[in-house]
């Protein structure tokens, strides 16, 4: 089994990613995942979140976040790739249904397999407002 690259996958390819998110395009932004992929959250039951194995899961784990936050926006994204793994900075900014407003520092954690993502671990400061 091989591993991508930096050249196989490259800030251009996390740009894109991200764009993706700012569409709230579910088609394209899984065009970016590996088939074996896994999505883990910022909070969950588990310890890395709650986990999401398989294209199906993360696919619907995706569409989810657009269902919570109809606004969703990751702004000021930084990216940067490494070998196999990649990871990009953000400022996400949403409302869910209850109104109230959020914005926070956050970053994902890439590991990558043949040109695609095959985990997306997200974190994000836990802020009070």
């Amino acid at each position: 089994m091989s591993t991508a690259t930096a050249d196989e996958v490259s800030i251009e390819f996390l740009e894109a990613f991200g764009d993706a998110w700012n569409q709230h395009d579910v088609e394209r932004l899984m065009t970016f995942m590996a088939d074996d992929c896994v999505f883990e959250t910022t909070a969950g039951p588990e310890v890395g979140g709650k986990r999401f194995d398989g294209r199906q899961a993360v696919r619907r784990a995706f569409e989810r976040v657009f269902q919570i936050f109809p606004d969703a926006h990751f702004g000021s994204a930084v990216h940067f790739v490494s070998g196999n793994r990649g990871l990009s900075e953000w400022v996400f900014t949403g409302t869910p249904s209850d109104g109230t407003r959020l914005e926070v520092k956050g970053c994902d954690v890439f590991t990558f397999k043949n040109g695609k993502i095959s985990h997306k671990d997200s974190f994000f400061k836990n802020r009070k407002t």
